[in-house]
This record gives C-alpha cells, structure tokens and sequence, in this order.
C-alpha cells in the first residue's frame, strides 16, 4: 500500500563560477530526468561560507525507500559528466492539509487576458471584467493554477478553445486545465490521470465550477496507453520525461487542425524537448516562458 502521508526532497547543488551557470542548469536537469523524480526545481542561493551554487531540489514518492534513491544518486555522480554536483541534504515532507491553510494563501489570481484563478471561498468576490472564474479547491493534487506551469498552460489553452471541441488532459491533478476548456466552450472532456485519488480531487472542482458530469470522462490511464480516439486539444502539465515518452502518440490522437499543449517543464529542458518534439511529427506554433519554467503550444507538422 502506498503511503500517501510524506514524500522525500533531496537537494543537489554545485558551485557557479564565471559562465558555467547554463552548463550546471543542464547537468542538474539530467541528473532529474534520470531519477524518475515526481517534481524538481533549480534555485540559486549562496551557502554558509557566502558561496554562489547551483540548488537542485527533488521530490521522490513515499513508497520509495530514501536508501535506495541516495544509492542510485551515489552511481550517477560517480559519472565523470557530474563531476562537482553533490548531495547536500535530504529530508521527509509531511503532505500538507491544504485545506487548512489561512485563506489568503490563495488570493484570486488572475490569468492570461480572460481567466480569474479562484479558491472556492472567493466565490462572492466581484470579477473583474471580462474574467471567468474557474474554481479550483487547493488539495494535493498538482494544478492549482499558483504554479508557472500551470498558469503557461492555461494561458496557451484560452485563445485556441472552439465551441463544441473535445479536450484530452493527460495528467489532469486538479482538472483545472479541462475544466477551463469546458467553461470556455469547449463540449466534451477526456481527463487521464495514473494517479486515482485525483480523479476525485478533479470531479470535486467539476462540482464547483457546475460543470455536467455528462460531459467529462474521468479515467485512470498512464499517459495514452489504450486510448484511441481523436481530440481537438491535448494538454499535458506533467514532467519531462512523461512528455517525452507521451509524445510518439499525440499525433496519433490529435485531429488535423488540433493542438497539443505541453507544459510543467524547466526552460532548460526544453532543448531536450524541443528536440524530441520535433522529429515526432510535430512543430511549435507558441511557447511561454514564467521564471524557470516553459511550455508550448504544437500542431501537426504534416499529414
């Protein structure tokens, strides 16, 4: 049984000197990218000693053993390519009660030029002209709409909805991105996620937002595996390497003129992505970038 209750955080860092900021963001990347992480993020700070580094921060699922992800950490540093990168700490993250935290940690937030990001409790607030509100009740579940990649996919997903479109939300956390479509016209909804215990996290939001559970499927699924029909839009705000390996698919499922939008990846990585991306029969039409994190619009590059 899958212990819910915590998750690991492992921090790496390294030294910046004169020009080696990108090179270290890459290596940092990599090490992530390899160690089937569930979330990662790269930050600058100075040390005790008032030296620049590099912080790579990791987040492992509870029902990995913290030996066995320090063991396999170890065998990757002792590669030549990571020389300088070291382990720095690691520790237990308590899962949060989200629905205990003050209120004001979540002010309506507004995004892209016609969304208004909202916790339930603000339902009474007046909107700001012009915005739709989408509901989103802070959980565990990733997607509050708080998160840069988040806000990148819903900011590339506003401008490309069509009245009577079907959406595909491959890692749907929250459904905010699903959600979001369907209130902005879209008429039918997928919404897959590996995870169970989010697709009720994802119906309680359809609920606040009077969405008709006729017009959603709720489904757990691992990425496209077994799915074959075709959409309008596919959205992914999941790490890279699932974007990675959904994308031999998604030209598959997408309809001629359809959109995958992918996001919840590093500006650093995208160069790995971009790269994949392109030879899969896809090409870019927009991309976003908020702090360290990147996303993109794609459409069918042929056929």
């Amino acid at each position: 049984m899958t212990n819910n209750n915590f998750w690991w955080t492992v921090e790496l860092s390294t030294p910046i000197t004169h020009g080696n900021r990108t090179y270290n963001e890459e290596r940092l990347s990599t090490i992530a990218a390899l160690t089937n992480t569930i979330g990662s993020e790269i930050a600058t700070e100075r040390d005790f000693f008032g030296t620049q580094r590099l912080f790579l921060k990791m987040d492992y699922t509870a029902s990995r053993g913290i030996d066995d992800i320090i063991y396999e950490l170890d065998f990757i540093l002792q590669d030549p390519d990571f020389e300088g990168i070291e382990i720095s700490r690691c520790y237990k993250v308590e899962n949060q009660a989200w629905e205990t935290l003050h209120y004001d940690a979540f002010p309506p937030l507004p995004v892209g030029k016609s969304l208004m990001v909202m916790a339930p409790w603000h339902e009474k607030e007046e909107l700001p002209e012009g915005r739709i509100p989408i509901y989103v009740y802070p959980a565990s579940a990733f997607g509050t709409g708080y998160h840069e990649s988040t806000r990148i996919a819903l900011e590339l997903l506003e401008s490309i909805v069509k009245t009577g479109d079907t959406i595909l939300d491959v890692g749907t956390g929250t459904g905010i991105l699903f959600i979001t479509a369907l209130k902005l016209g879209a008429a039918q909804a997928i919404a897959r996620d590996i995870d169970p215990t989010t697709l009720s996290e994802a119906k309680r939001n359809m609920n606040l937002n009077g969405i008709n559970p006729n017009v959603c499927t709720l489904t757990e699924g691992d990425l496209l595996k077994g799915f074959t029909g075709q959409v309008n839009i596919l959205t992914a705000n999941i790490l890279l390497n699932p974007n990675l390996t959904l994308l031999p698919d998604v030209k598959r499922v997408l309809k001629p003129k359809g959109y995958a939008i992918f996001s919840g990846m590093t500006y650093v990585e995208s160069y790995t992505f971009v790269s994949v991306l392109n030879s899969s029969g896809m090409m870019i039409e927009r991309e976003l970038r908020q702090g360290d994190w990147w996303g993109c619009r794609a459409v069918k590059a042929w056929g």
